[in-house]
């Protein structure tokens, strides 16, 4: 059972230099309970303000925004955000775009955010591949380079083969990354 809530409105400006009382205003009309007011950069998803008010949400509760870009900077963030509020059964209100999770036109809104979002990134992966085949074509796309094997190689996979060293020091032994230093051992013993 959904229980009425506190009515909480979340602010953003990029910087310190902006004023957030513009938007304080308009939300002020919504007999706001508590304002989370925050002077940062969107870019960034972890933002303190926005994750102490992720943090102090309740079931029943409304957040209220201007819009959307104070929220988030990408529909994918944007998305997140709203899925965190709606498994709170947190209610999310933006001004500008009309948006109500609460009704079936402001939920039909964020799935097609979500479609959009995912035509977005299929597009993107798409013109990359492309992109890259392209390059490849041309000669000018070789990948990332080829990481060489150490010099005490076959001195530490001897020591790891034998059970003598963890695959953790043998990393360190090689100054490898873990996943690098197992690709090393596949070809090793011819799997790769």
């Amino acid at each position: 059972m959904t229980t009425q809530g506190k009515r909480i409105a979340y602010i953003r400006v990029s910087t310190q230099e902006q004023n957030t009382e513009s938007q304080k205003e308009i939300l002020k009309q919504y007999n706001i309970d508590k304002f989370f007011e925050e002077k940062v950069s969107g870019k960034n998803a972890n933002r303190p303000k926005l994750l102490e008010m992720l943090d102090y949400v309740r079931e029943g509760d409304i957040v209220f925004i201007k819009d959307f870009s104070r929220l988030a900077r990408s529909t994918q963030d944007l998305l997140k955000i709203i899925e965190k509020l709606k498994n709170k059964n947190v209610k999310l209100v933006s001004i500008k775009e009309q948006l109500d999770t609460s009704t079936p036109s402001g939920r039909l809104m964020v799935t097609m955010l979500g479609a959009i979002y995912e035509f977005e990134r299929d597009n993107l992966l798409e013109r990359q591949k492309d992109g890259i085949a392209q390059a490849k074509k041309e000669g000018k796309y070789k990948g990332r380079k080829k990481i060489k094997k150490p010099d005490n190689w076959q001195e530490v996979y001897s020591d790891w083969s034998c059970r003598k060293i963890t695959a953790k020091k043998a990393c360190e032994l090689l100054k490898l990354k873990t996943n690098t230093f197992y690709n090393f051992v596949k070809t090793e013993r011819g799997v790769a």
